[in-house]
């Protein structure tokens, strides 16, 4: 079993990563981290990991979010997707959150852990890819909604 993250470089998704690897090892679970990076400027701007569209890199961006994972969790697997755009009618959160889905169901995720304030909320943002994440019944989330102090 695999305790999967998926990482945005956000302070919540790092917090994520520390729970993660915490709970491994009180487990003995592999913790796998996961990156999916669309190509898509927009996207980028939207998620702060650019400041414009033309200066978005999507290998620059994996090299910068694994460098981080490295230094919060150097015994993590990490791992990079870029989804496909299976239809016209999906947004890039919806393919984001297809992609980590089929990842979680390819390792046997026993846990995602998502870091999002949004997560689990009555009314939930469109742009949040926990809430969808956290109906899937295969396996179980820890959501982290705080960063570490």
């Amino acid at each position: 079993m695999v305790l999967l993250v998926p990482f945005d470089g956000s302070t919540l998704a790092q917090t994520a990563l520390e729970r993660a690897v915490e709970f491994s090892e009180y487990t003995g679970e592999a913790v796998l981290v996961l990156s999916v990076i669309p190509d898509d400027p927009e996207y980028a701007v939207e998620r702060g990991w650019v400041d414009a569209p033309d200066a978005y890199d999507p290998d620059a961006t994996a090299d910068r979010f694994e460098s981080l994972v490295g230094e919060i969790a150097p015994d993590a697997e990490f791992r990079v997707e870029t989804p496909e755009d299976v239809s016209s009618m999906a947004d890039v959160t919806t393919d984001v959150v297809r992609t980590i889905r089929e990842v979680s169901h390819e390792v046997d995720a026993s846990i995602v852990f998502i870091g999002s304030e949004n997560a689990g909320r009555v009314s939930t943002p469109v742009c949040s890819v926990g809430a969808p994440l956290s109906e899937d019944p295969e396996y179980d989330v820890h959501i982290v909604r705080h960063a570490a102090a």
